[in-house]
């Protein structure tokens, strides 16, 4: 056939001939290894696997259209195992969509739901139609893009902080500036994100965690409660896993989707803020038995999901599925997956939502050595990734200084949360823990190693938080007795029972300034304590200057102001947000706080738990007020670091004495959370007050000393 003689090439001295004609294209026998879709100069490569499907079909389609224009079956001769691929010349990635039609068995008890007649989206898609307007899902089956990559990142290294040195911010990007308040020319958007980032700069973080990214359907189980339209808001139920979610971009991106993403990340290395993915590889939009057949389900039910003897779905996730991640398959989509992110959109880590579920068997038991985990651990592009896990799941794994770590993986420090929290609030029973937390969580994590390069044992590999996504704000955490999700829709039955906060006094809104000035002293103390922590601190976006969510503690629907940012508050609360900023900063000039320094020279221990009286040396199990101390050398400086933290949960005045500095020095006050009576809450660097050894910790306040020679 005379079109056949045509010869494409991608990058000389490799040569693609066409060999077939199929439904009126020149095709040939793919590129076998290469999953997903891949643009080649003058067409493209197309690669799907399927272990119990019989046949395989590519439909291309016009945008936005459901009927195909052509229809491609893969010839068996296109087949080598379990992976079809199909070179298809002359194609304008710009001119179509794609899909898959698989046929198999359809056996149901036996988890085969093949149907030759089903839609399937490509699971290495990096691009998904249907949803680009966000909350406007249109009908129709999703499609997917090929995407060509031309970002240059130019020559900007990979960053090498440690886990130790980051401080965290945890943001929703559509929330983060959907307010009217906000303030910027793209609300919602990662460009809205990225003309925050002077903001950012200012307050003095260094990395930011983003929840879901990647492609979701916010429209699943969307309803309306008292006249409010209520979507899947946080992203917790992933469509693809290589695809951006298109309707955070601020512009249509076809064919080049990911590109506003990459500039926003781009910017923000620029500016020495790294980036961190929450990626949820738990479980699927495709939900439970009832739930749609779109990609996973009509591809390999039986391999990406566990499921039980009569073919039903595990759901260790709570959300309807649970991913199989421990089959050799499913271990491989993931790996490539997160190696994807890394090298096209240079991810700085990743935060694994119920990370638990990683280490389940194929039947959903605990796995003493999961594959998945050490895979990832060992990976070489992943080696300089950061790995945290939500050490949990919804099935009842708890394992928060215990997870399988292989001396990579950070966690999630639930027990830092918890304990914190009750103390914070007046609880003594808890002060062994909390006083444990501060210091590290040695009693979890086994100590600091350094002498193992990337070690994320020990006091590296915790994340100290008093706040995230799911929960209280930190301002509702001292605001509310009990969550108020009534609006949610479920009787207020959704959300955690275990909020382990204090309304000051009063249920939600009050003018009552001396509940006001305890709410706004109680934040302060929970910021000063996180920021002056052994371990990786992690805070809530909007803490920083009293952001509320009117007491609901699982917003997961609330696309409105429960959920956004509420930027007027930022001027109303300004002195919250420069207590914060200062307490950033002061970790930031300290690095005793956050990692075992050589021995201080003036002899007192590297860390170190105390009573009131640091002269008795003990810490009583009741104890409602105690102080940490942390010392070290510090080179950078010529001298040693030491910083003492005391805490006083009691609601009185309580007389504390500070350490013995042993050699000649003295202690100097930072912050006091309780104020001076004129709004002066903290100190600049030279501007301390010197302390005897012996200070009054006001009612329910913390202190923060340093030391200095002079």
């Amino acid at each position: 056939m005379k079109l056949l003689n045509h010869e494409y090439t991608i990058d000389s001295p490799i040569t693609f001939r066409p060999m077939d004609e199929i439904a009126g294209y020149l095709v040939r026998p793919g590129m076998f290894d290469i999953n997903g879709a891949l643009t080649l100069p003058n067409g493209v490569n197309f690669t799907i696997h399927t272990h119990g499907g019989t046949s395989c079909e590519l439909l291309l389609f016009h945008k936005e259209e459901q009927e195909p224009y052509a229809v491609l079956p893969f010839p068996e001769s296109y087949k080598i195992g379990d992976v079809y691929s199909m070179i298809v010349f002359g194609l304008n990635i710009r001119e179509f969509e794609y899909a898959y039609r698989i046929d198999g068995p359809h056996a149901p008890e036996k988890g085969l739901l093949f149907d030759k007649n089903a839609i399937l989206l490509d699971p290495y898609a990096r691009a998904v139609t249907g949803q680009n307007s966000w909350g406007i899902k249109k009908p129709g089956h999703y499609h997917a893009r090929v995407v060509k990559d031309v970002f240059d990142w130019g020559n900007a290294p990979q960053s090498t902080r440690e886990l130790s040195d980051l401080i965290i911010y945890e943001l929703h990007v559509r929330g983060f500036t959907r307010h009217g308040s906000s303030g910027v020319a793209h609300p919602g958007t990662f460009a809205g994100l990225k003309e925050k980032i002077p903001y950012l700069k200012e307050l003095g973080i260094n990395a930011v965690e983003l929840m879901p990214i990647f492609e979701f359907d916010e429209c699943m189980n969307v309803r309306e409660i008292d006249g409010q339209k209520l979507l899947e808001y946080w992203g917790y139920n992933t469509v693809s896993f290589f695809a951006p979610n298109t309707s955070y971009a601020s512009s249509a991106e076809y064919n080049r989707e990911g590109t506003e993403l990459k500039e926003l990340i781009k910017e923000l290395h620029e500016n020495g803020i790294e980036i961190i993915l929450d990626v949820v590889f738990n479980h699927t939009a495709e939900g439970n038995e009832k739930g749609p057949i779109f990609s996973f389900k009509g591809l390999d039910n039986n391999i990406y999901y566990m499921l039980t003897p009569d073919g039903n779905y595990y759901n260790f996730s709570g959300c309807g599925n649970t991913l199989n991640c421990n089959h050799p398959i499913v271990q491989q989509m993931i790996l490539e997956c997160l190696r994807y992110w890394t090298i096209s959109y240079r991810i700085d880590g990743f935060r694994f939502d119920l990370a638990s579920i990683l280490g389940r068997n194929e039947d959903g038991s605990p796995m003493n050595n999961p594959p998945l985990l050490k895979s990832l651990a060992c990976d070489p592009i992943l080696s300089n990734i950061k790995l945290i896990a939500e050490a949990w799941d919804a099935g009842g794994m708890y394992q928060v200084g215990s997870f399988p770590a292989h001396r990579r993986w950070a966690e999630w420090n639930g027990r830092y949360r918890d304990s914190l929290r009750s103390f914070l609030k007046g609880d003594g029973s808890q002060v062994w823990g909390a006083a444990w937390s501060i210091a590290g969580s040695g009693d979890l994590y086994g100590g600091y190693n350094s002498d193992y390069k990337g070690s994320y044992l020990g006091y590296n590999s915790c994340v100290n938080f008093l706040t995230c996504h799911d929960g209280f704000t930190l301002y509702d955490l001292y605001s509310y007795n009990q969550k108020h999700n009534e609006r949610n829709g479920w009787n207020n039955t959704d959300g955690s029972n275990d909020n382990r906060s204090w309304n000051c006094g009063a249920e939600g809104g009050t003018d009552n300034p001396d509940v006001l000035a305890l709410r706004y002293r109680m934040i302060r103390n929970a910021c000063a304590v996180l920021m002056c922590s052994r371990g990786t601190p992690m805070f809530l976006a909007g803490d920083e200057f009293g952001n509320t969510q009117f007491g609901n503690n699982n917003g997961y629907c609330q696309d409105n102001e429960i959920s956004w940012l509420d930027w007027s508050l930022l001027e109303k609360n300004r002195s919250l947000f420069e207590f914060f900023k200062f307490m950033i900063h002061f970790r930031l000039r300290h690095p005793i706080i956050q990692k075992k320094l050589p021995n201080a020279v003036c002899g007192l221990p590297s860390i170190r738990m105390y009573g009131a009286n640091a002269q008795e040396g003990s810490l009583p199990s009741d104890a409602l007020t105690f102080g940490v101390s942390f010392a070290g050398y510090d080179a950078s400086r010529g001298g040693d670091d030491i910083i003492y933290l005391a805490v006083n949960a009691y609601w009185e005045n309580v007389t504390i004495s500070l350490p013995d500095l042993r050699r000649s020095g003295f202690w100097y006050l930072s912050v006091n959370t309780y104020g001076d009576g004129i709004g002066r809450y903290c100190y600049p660097e030279g501007q301390e007050a010197r302390i005897d050894r012996e200070f009054i910790m006001r009612p329910r306040s913390v202190a923060v000393f340093i030391s200095r020679k002079y």
